[in-house]
This record gives structure tokens, C-alpha cells and sequence, in this order.
């Protein structure tokens, strides 16, 4: 991909956004220069060196965040960071707090008014950070609850480091010794790490800090003992094979074997800790924040101005209105296929959705190099749509490749886009989907019409397009713009990076639905946009859950209803689910989504509130522009805003397009 340099009006520092950080903010005013200039350049000199010690330090204070991002390649400094854990430690988060404070006591010295429009956004961006974290050690006291982080860190930690590896030749040989000595360090960390969290969990039972009886049960437990078995099982297994015959091969593999099993010791008395310090079969509801702590994370953390009840209002009618776009869509393609069914009534609109999916997936693919086929060749289709349309300028040498998920990840996703470590050049972003091993009742549920859908947003015009462009625009995105506080994915994390992320991602599929000449539903054939509007309805849907849990709106189960009800259109399902497959089926699958918005406060909404918040901001573009107004300009100039919601710099966003 051919790099474009994004240039600022003016005399905005290029060090505004770049990991070139401060050397434009540090030139020397020339002489003659007014006060008031030489004052701006030192505010400017301030700040960026202020950001970027808060980012390395951070990164330091947070090994895994920093293995995701690729800190190795960004600074010398977190060379080694790869080779450990987060220390837990009372004594280590005090350090922690001190430097926060420090670093927020020194940017509130820095009126973000003194600072040019972009660097001002950055102010804004630091200063939710460290609110969020210094409330998270402050006032939530969270690692003392904090299950599914210690479950979830050190497994991604690792498997992150295998998919960075260099690769090394030989038929799939990856790694260099040196890289495979900070996995076995990183996995020897692993009993202190934990005998850390024990001690934190223990202490919060004690204060009344209490997890949740199904986090304990589902990550704690359960997840303590899918780590035991990795670590001791597949690690070693997957290890062999990328070390294959090296001389340094022998050596490393019985290190790692070694420091494995100690991993797979701590996880399974880590299990057995959980269950004799927390009694699962009493059944209290502890995973709702309250509508204070929640709309503090969307005000706050989000940029969403908007108060728990509004959100929830919103919710209701977004899902009312993509419910009746999917009613009219489904009769149309009824219609076309010949299907006797009726539209009448709500039952009956609801019956005839179901039934209309169940022809769809008489469309299967036979096999897994068929499944392959439909995603490449949707994703040949996209590419020359997204072209054709002018969206975006997509250089002639890009290409959507749909790899197979590597063994390790199989059994924790069907289809997910990884990006490549922003900081390493090297790395490479991936589209992986999980084959089905030629099942036919997997196969079955990838039907022909429901593959475009999930190609745009994990590929094309969503992740893959979205993280490569930003990685060849780095650039012109500033460090703290790609960090994700907190964690990269759990409790734990404070979810700015999923409103532009997963809301790029939603966007794509929408945008590709728009009405073009003699394509009613733009990209899609009616099935497939059959397929995209019950992806809209799951994300409004989770709007309405997750404010309804968090904010005592919505009893779990409630939400578990709701959702059978109104994304898999069987309302009663769990009633049913005694003596019906289908409706047992479903009410699982509801159970576990509602589980996942539990422990994740906020993240659901992120993909629906950070598509309208992009929709809302080029309307607001296009208006401003007038007959200047260009859609592939318009998102080019978006990504090169990085991982943040459009909130923090909605304004400064519209006044530079003027």
C-alpha cells in the first residue's frame, strides 16, 4: 500500500499526532518570534512530552496492552516488557496511582486552550485516561474483583506474542530464540502473578468487593481450567512445531515445558482457590455498575452526552426500526423464493422471519474450501464495489485474504479480524475464519446469504481496511489514540477503542447498504441485506440489554427475553426450552450474550453509539462542505483520527473541513 502523509493547515505540529512525537513541538521559536508564539511552542514542548512519558510508562506498568500494541517497536525502553505480567501488588498499584496523579497534576498545569487543535485532542484523550484509571484503583478498588483479568491477561499475552513472531521459514517455522526467551519468562511470571490475584480476591471478599457468582463460575473457574490445559497441553504441542529442528530448539522447548506446567499448576489451584473462596450456588445478581457509574463511562469515557434513560429510549426505537426494515426485507424475499407466508400479524411476521432464514440456509456451502470460496470471492466483490462507488481510495495491490484460524484460537472464535501491532512494521493483520472440520450442521449456519455481512465488517471496508490504513497512516496518529486503558478486553477495560473500532466496523456494513442506481440495497442482494439489518438489530438490541442490566432497568433474565425475543424473533424461547431443540438453542445462545454485557458494562452499546456518532458526524461534514463534500476524503480523513470516539474531536474534525 502506497503511504499519503496527512497534512495539517497552517502551523500545526506534525508532532501533534505522530510517533515522531515531540520533534516538531521541540524546535526552537526563531528569533523575533512573538511572546505569545514562544509561549505556545513551550506549552506545546510540555505536553507532548508529558503524553509520551504517561504512554511508555504506562505501557511498562501494563505488559500485555503493550505486547497488543508491539511497545517493542515503538520504544528500547519496553524491549523486554514481552517477558512479563501487570504486577498487582498493593505496593505496585500505589506506584501506579502516584505516577497517574502525578502525570494528571502536571496536565491540568496545561490549559488545553494553549495548544494547537489536534494536540488539543490529545489533552482531552490523556485526561479520560487517566480518569479512568486512577478511578478504577481509587474508587472501584477493581483488581480486588477483578476475576476474568486474571484468568483472560496471560494467556493473550502469550498467544499474542505467537501470532508477532518472526517468521522464520522453513514451512512455518516462527520465532527467534530471543523471542521465545520472553515467552518462557512471560509464562514463568505466571504463580506470582497469581498468588497476586488471590490475595487481591481474597481481600475483596473480605470488604464486601464482590465478584459476580457467573464470573466467578464462567472465567474464573472454567476459564482457570482451559488455561491449565493450554498451558500444559496445546502450548507445548503448538510450540514444537513452530521450533521445529533450530539448534537453539531443544533447549527453549524445555524451558517452556517446564515454565508451562508451572503455569498449569497455578491455574488449576487457582481454580480450586476460586471455588472454595466463593460460593456459586448463591445466585445474588452482582454485575450491575448503576446508572451513576455508568453514565460516568459514557460521558466521560465515551464522549456520549446523552443520560442512562435517553440511551435507553434510543435503543427502543432503533430496535423498533430495524425490526421493521427486516419484516419488509423478508417479505420481499419470500416473495421472490415463493414462500407461502403471511405478514400480518406480529406472531405471524415473526414465524415468517424464521422461516424465511431456514430457507436461506439450504444454501450451504458442501465443504470448508467452498466456505473459503463465498468469503474470498465476497470479499473480490466488496473491494470492487468500494471502488466503484468511490468510497475510499483503494490502492490496486490491496487484497482481502480469509486465512484459517490457527489451531490455538479455534475455540474461542468463528470469524475476527486480529490487526497487526501498530508499532511493528512488520506485522500483518488477519481476517481469520475457524473451518468447520466439513461439518454439515456448522456449515449450515454460513449460509450463502449471511457470508457478506460478516466479510464487510471483519474485512472489507471494515477491520482489515480500517486497521491497515491507519498502520500505513501511523504517522498521523498520535500514541495515546491507539492505547487501550485499563486492558485490551475485559472488565477490565475502559471501551474507547471499541466506539471507533467496532463503530468503523458497523458503519462499513451500513454503508454498504446505501440505495445506488439500480441497486436498491446497495452491495447486497436482498438475503444478504436480510443478514446486515439483523447485524444492526443485535447492536440495538445490546443498547437496550446493557443499560437495562447495568441500571436496574432489566433483570438478567429479563434480558435473556428480550433478546431471544427480538434478535432471534422466538420470543418465550427459554419457556420452551425444556422440550424444543431450536428454542434451547437459542435460549442459550442468549444467555451467553447477555453474560458477556454483564461483565462488560458499555462495550455492547459501543458498536451501534460509535456508528451513529460517525453517521452524525459526516452529515454534520457533508452539510459544512456542501458541493465540495467527498465521501472517500471524508473517511480517510476519519481513520487518520485513530481509536477514539468521534466525541473527542467532533468539533476540531468540522472546523478543519471549512
Amino acid at each position: 500500500m502506497r503511504r499519503r502523509r496527512f497534512l495539517f493547515e497552517s502551523t500545526r505540529a506534525a508532532a501533534a499526532f505522530g510517533i515522531l512525537r515531540s520533534l516538531g513541538a521541540c524546535r526552537p521559536q526563531a528569533t523575533g518570534a512573538p511572546a505569545g508564539a514562544a509561549a505556545s511552542s513551550s506549552a506545546n514542548a510540555r505536553f507532548v512530552a508529558l503524553r509520551d512519558r504517561y504512554f511508555v510508562r504506562h505501557l511498562e506498568l501494563n505488559p500485555v496492552t503493550s505486547t497488543y500494541l508491539g511497545g517493542d517497536g515503538y520504544s528500547p525502553q519496553l524491549r523486554d516488557v514481552n517477558g512479563r505480567l501487570r504486577d498487582f501488588s498493593p505496593a505496585a498499584l500505589t506506584a501506579e496511582r502516584d505516577f497517574y496523579r502525578s502525570v494528571r497534576d502536571e496536565l491540568a498545569s496545561i490549559p488545553a486552550g494553549s495548544l494547537p487543535p489536534q494536540l488539543a485532542v490529545d489533552h482531552a484523550v490523556l485526561g479520560a485516561q487517566l480518569k479512568f484509571l486512577l478511578h478504577q484503583i481509587e474508587e472501584l478498588r477493581y483488581p480486588e474483583r477483578a476475576v476474568d483479568t486474571y484468568v483472560a491477561e496471560p494467556f493473550r499475552g502469550v498467544d499474542w506474542q505467537l501470532q508477532q513472531m518472526t517468521d522464520a521459514g522453513g514451512g512455518g517455522l516462527l520465532g527467534s530464540e530471543g523471542e521465545w526467551a520472553l515467552v518462557v519468562a512471560r509464562l514463568a511470571a505466571v504463580p506470582a502473578y497469581l498468588a497476586t490475584a488471590r490475595a487481591n480476591l481474597a481481600a475483596g471478599k473480605r470488604a464486601g468487593n464482590v465478584p459476580d457468582w457467573r464470573m466467578v463460575e464462567r472465567d474464573g473457574i472454567a476459564g482457570s481450567r482451559a488455561n491449565a490445559e493450554y498451558f500444559r497441553d496445546t502450548l507445548p504441542r503448538t510450540a514444537r512445531g513452530f521450533l521445529g529442528a533450530r539448534p537453539f530448539a531443544d533447549a527453549t522447548l524445555s524451558g517452556l515445558m517446564a515454565a508451562a506446567a508451572g503455569a498449569a499448576d497455578a491455574y488449576t489451584a487457582f481454580a480450586t482457590f476460586l471455588g472454595q473462596t466463593f460460593d456459586v450456588e448463591e445466585k445474588a445478581d452482582r454485575f450491575a455498575i448503576g446508572e451513576r457509574e455508568y453514565e460516568l463511562r459514557v460521558h466521560e469515557f465515551l464522549r456520549d452526552p446523552r443520560s442512562a434513560q435517553q440511551l435507553y429510549d434510543y435503543g427502543t426505537a432503533q430496535v423498533a426500526l430495524y425490526t421493521g426494515k427486516i419484516f419488509a426485507v423478508a417479505e420481499s424475499v419470500a416473495r421472490d423464493a415463493k414462500l407461502d407466508l403471511r405478514f400480518g400479524s406480529d406472531a405471524e411476521r415473526l414465524a415468517a422471519v424464521r422461516r424465511v432464514m431456514e430457507h436461506l440456509s439450504q444454501d450451504s456451502p458442501r465443504s470448508d474450501e467452498e466456505l473459503f470460496r463465498w468469503y474470498r470471492e465476497t470479499g473480490v466483490r466488496a473491494v470492487a464495489y468500494g471502488r466503484e462507488r468511490e468510497l475510499l481510495d483503494v490502492p490496486s495491490d490491496y487484497r482481502l485474504d480469509v486465512l484459517e484460524t490457527p489451531p490455538v484460537l479455534r475455540s474461542t472464535i468463528d470469524a475476527a479480524y486480529y490487526g497487526a501491532p501498530p508499532f511493528k512494521k512488520s506485522g500483518v493483520g488477519r481476517f481469520y475464519l475457524t473451518p468447520t472440520g466439513n461439518d454439515p450442521g456448522a456449515l449450515r449456519q454460513n449460509n450463502r446469504a449471511s457470508v457478506a455481512d460478516t466479510a464487510i465488517h471483519e474485512g472489507f471496508p471494515g477491520h482489515d481496511w480500517h486497521f491497515k490504513y491507519m498502520t500505513e497512516h501511523a504517522d498521523a496518529i498520535s500514541n495515546i489514540r491507539w492505547l487501550t486503558p485499563g486492558a485490551v478486553e475485559d472488565s477490565s477495560s475502559m471501551w474507547e477503542d471499541s466506539m471507533a473500532q467496532e463503530g468503523w466496523a458497523l458503519y462499513a456494513e451500513e454503508l454498504m447498504a446505501e440505495p445506488a442506481p439500480g441497486r436498491p440495497y446497495g452491495f447486497y442482494s436482498a438475503p444478504e441485506y436480510l443478514y446486515e439489518l439483523q447485524g444492526q438489530l443485535l447492536r440495538a438490541v445490546r443498547i437496550v440489554v446493557d443499560v437495562g442490566i447495568h441500571t436496574g432497568r432489566m433483570t438478567f433474565d429479563e434480558a435473556v427475553d428480550y433478546f431471544t425475543a427480538h434478535v432471534s424473533f422466538y420470543p418465550g424461547a427459554c419457556a420452551r426450552a425444556a422440550g424444543d431443540a431450536d428454542a434451547r438453542a437459542i435460549c442459550e445462545n442468549a444467555r451467553k450474550a447477555i453474560y458477556r454485557y454483564s461483565k462488560w458494562p458499555t462495550q455492547a452499546i459501543t458498536y451501534n453509539l460509535g456508528k451513529s456518532a460517525i453517521v452524525d458526524l459526516r452529515e454534520a461534514y457533508r452539510a459544512r462542505r456542501g458541493a465540495a463534500y467527498s465521501a472517500k476524503e471524508f473517511h480517510q480523513s476519519l481513520m487518520r483520527m485513530g481509536t477514539i470516539p468521534a466525541g473527542y474531536f467532533r468539533e476540531t474534525f468540522l472546523r478543519g473541513g471549512e
